[in-house]
């Protein structure tokens, strides 16, 4: 623990891990309010862009966790950041929920159907006629670009398809493979760094996705701590998987006090 509580900057991934669909872990709260009492860094990041930071702002403050805007990145952010420094004035055709689009709207970026990108996301309204819309724009050469990579999303009841399942259909129609963004890719982690002015040596994260949260670290030099809570379950647990597996954050605050 004493590594652990050296840090200065401590990631938590929201769905999995500190909360699943409207049910928060009483624990995660516990935990967060005690490093905040220490005076430690919090950023709540999320991949899932289906909704809005005003969205997560009042669920995470209704849950009991009492964010504030500076602690909050999703994956919508993190795209908003690349396209506004390196796709300035390019129209972008966006798959994305209503909420996505206000804040890509918001974000400055223009959205059209004759757009030079295209950008999918998880989109729980999605239509035959977007997906059209986004092989027709990326067969004719427009740059193919996705918030995140996430196959599933955790919900009370199980999974249900994510931003990485709408890629790979768009994938496998137009034979282009996007750039990701949100965790584990590079964009995530400049964000992050710019915003918190914090070296990734000095970073933990908390996840529950081996392949987003713990590769996310794994790559960046940022330690992992991997919670069974959400999507990865013990069988999937390999020696190396994470620099800490715990079965939830309750077991991390308990050692922590000790």
């Amino acid at each position: 623990m004493h590594y652990l509580q050296s840090k200065k900057l401590y990631i938590f991934d929201m769905d999995g891990t500190i909360y699943l669909g409207s049910r928060v872990f009483p624990f995660a709260v516990d935990f967060i309010s005690a490093l905040r009492r220490e005076g430690k860094k919090i950023l709540f990041f999320t991949n899932n862009a289906s909704h809005s930071p005003e969205h997560y702002m009042n669920k995470l403050t209704r849950l009991g966790l009492n964010p504030s805007r500076e602690e909050l990145l999703t994956s919508g952010d993190v795209t908003i950041r690349y396209l506004n420094c390196h796709r300035a004035g390019k129209k972008v055709f966006l798959v994305g929920t209503p909420e996505l689009c206000e804040q890509f709207i918001a974000g400055n970026v223009q959205l059209s159907e004759e757009a030079d990108i295209v950008v999918t996301s998880f989109d729980t309204t999605l239509t035959y006629e977007k997906l059209r819309i986004a092989c027709q724009l990326i067969h004719n050469g427009a740059e193919y670009l996705c918030t995140h990579p996430d196959f599933n999303c955790p919900v009370e009841n199980g999974f249900i398809p994510d931003s990485g399942s709408i890629a790979a259909l768009v994938t496998a129609s137009t034979g282009v493979t996007p750039q990701y963004f949100g965790k584990p890719h590079k964009e995530a982690v400049n964000a992050i760094c710019d915003i918190t002015e914090v070296n990734t040596k000095d970073m933990v994260i908390f996840g529950d996705r081996l392949y987003t949260d713990i590769a996310f670290g794994k790559r960046h030099g940022i330690t992992s701590v991997l919670v069974l809570t959400g999507e990865t379950k013990q069988p999937d647990v390999e020696s190396d998987s994470a620099d800490y597996v715990f079965p939830s954050l309750l077991e991390v605050h308990e050692l922590w006090d000790k």
